[in-house]
């Protein structure tokens, strides 16, 4: 009967543990993650959830005549403020998978 004890330990250590991943999931989720391209003419945010929520362009490089330049900086930015998404979220969430080879 001892190891009836032991498992109902482990479930709740479980049930903690799942609560707190919520918990850490639903702050990366509100989390603003800002990238920047053009030395900062071009500023896009997007949220833990890897949405782009808002994109910001210094008139300075809207130029009609390059439009190739301005797609390029668009992409750098988005690019940047994606990988400080996956970064944290790698981070935060993977102190909860650490050892157990579970994605999150």
């Amino acid at each position: 009967m001892r190891g009836m004890g032991n498992m109902q330990g482990m479930m709740k250590k479980m049930q903690k543990m799942q609560k707190e991943m919520v918990e850490a999931q639903d702050a990366l989720n509100e989390q603003l993650f800002e990238g920047t391209a053009g030395g900062g003419m071009v500023k896009v945010v997007m949220n833990g959830q890897r949405q782009l929520v808002e994109v910001a362009l210094d008139e300075s490089v809207v130029d009609p005549d390059d439009i190739e330049m301005l797609q390029d900086l668009i992409v750098v930015a988005t690019n940047e403020a994606l990988k400080k998404v996956e970064d944290t979220t790698s981070s935060t969430m993977g102190k909860f998978t650490q050892g157990m080879n579970l994605p999150f």
